[in-house]
């Protein structure tokens, strides 16, 4: 059988629950459902062996946010959870924020950071001016830097620059992220207490933004807007053994012939087994999901195949997200 150089070919994901979600025993996690909101909190020591900086993971995962009720059932447990990762870095009515949009506003998919920084409640301004300010608020700047392919200036120094004159003592960077599970696309939120590289998700890695390059604390902030064609073939081939498998199961069962729209066959735990697969795929089947995501990547990278696609509603969602992260931050960093 083929052998694939899992070296040439790196599957790229800004997500650490990606990394993580086939092997959880060996990290130090926690999991609970908060009101229909999946909440996953990850530590990671600093010789973990998926290669991410050591520190505090929150992933939030959640259904479609086009739905109102949904969307504020979300707004609110990320508010309640983000208000655990300040806790947890020593946040309080003293210390000055920076808020940080990174991203593309011209490109939809990357527009995330910039949408969310607009939305911000600053106040820096109002404290520079000795105005008498309500003690609900805390001194909060914003802004977004572009990138570089727009400014020509790297955007790190930029965000440097800045927190020279500023000063602050907390820095939350907003960013889109990418995924290697169609899953979690505009459909998760990932807090990190450890910074961020803009750009490495997709391959495109910039200098890092993190507390040993600016000498404060960086909350990373993002949303997995984009994945990989290759992402799309290899779970969709995963999606096609799934459904192979459960009607196998059901499909002569009397609720089967009774049931009238289409059953989400993914909330059955119900899993091909290696006869089904080679049945169905031969030695394609045979592989491994890390096998099989590597494979699809060697077939459609050299050809130029390989997009990077988002959903067809982005703009919409962006705005959604944008929102959602927005309310979190200004619900936490001022009291309102």
């Amino acid at each position: 059988m083929h052998k694939i150089d899992l070296k040439k070919y790196e599957i790229r994901t800004d997500m650490a629950i990606d990394l993580t979600e086939k092997s959880k025993d060996k990290f130090e996690t926690e999991t609970y459902n908060k009101k229909g909101v999946k909440v996953s909190w990850l530590n990671l020591d600093k010789d973990n062996e998926i290669g991410k900086k050591p520190g505090c993971y929150l992933t939030l995962e959640f259904d479609d946010i086009t739905d109102d009720d949904m969307k504020k059932t979300v707004a609110q447990v990320f508010t309640e959870e983000f208000l655990l990762m300040l806790e947890k870095i020593g946040f309080n009515k003293k210390t000055k924020t920076l808020i940080i949009g990174l991203g593309n506003i011209k490109s939809t998919p990357d527009a995330l950071g910039p949408l969310t920084s607009e939305k911000i409640i600053v106040t820096k301004h109002l404290f520079d001016m000795k105005v008498k300010v309500e003690d609900k608020f805390t001194c909060v700047s914003s802004f977004y830097p572009g990138v570089t392919g727009s400014t020509g200036i790297e955007t790190s120094d930029l965000i440097k620059g800045v927190c020279e004159e500023t000063k602050p003592d907390l820095i939350i960077v907003v960013d889109a992220l990418a995924s290697t599970s169609i899953s979690r696309v505009n459909k998760s939120i990932q807090v990190s207490d450890t910074g961020i590289s803009p750009g490495s998700g997709i391959g495109n890695r910039r200098k890092e933004i993190s507390k040993d390059t600016l000498g404060v604390p960086v909350i990373a902030i993002g949303v997995p807007t984009v994945t990989s064609a290759a992402v799309i073939v290899s779970d969709t081939i995963n999606y096609m053994l799934k459904n192979y498998a459960y009607n196998k199961k059901f499909s002569n069962s009397k609720s089967s012939k009774l049931t009238v729209k289409p059953v989400n066959y993914l909330k059955n735990e119900v899993d091909a087994t290696m006869e089904d697969k080679k049945t169905l795929l031969g030695l394609v089947g045979l592989l491994s999901e890390k096998e099989l995501s590597s494979l699809t990547y060697e077939v459609l990278t050299p050809i130029g195949y390989n997009l990077m696609v988002t959903p067809k509603e982005v703009d919409f969602v962006m705005e959604k997200l944008s929102e959602i992260i927005s309310y979190g931050i200004n619900h936490t960093i001022h009291k309102i």
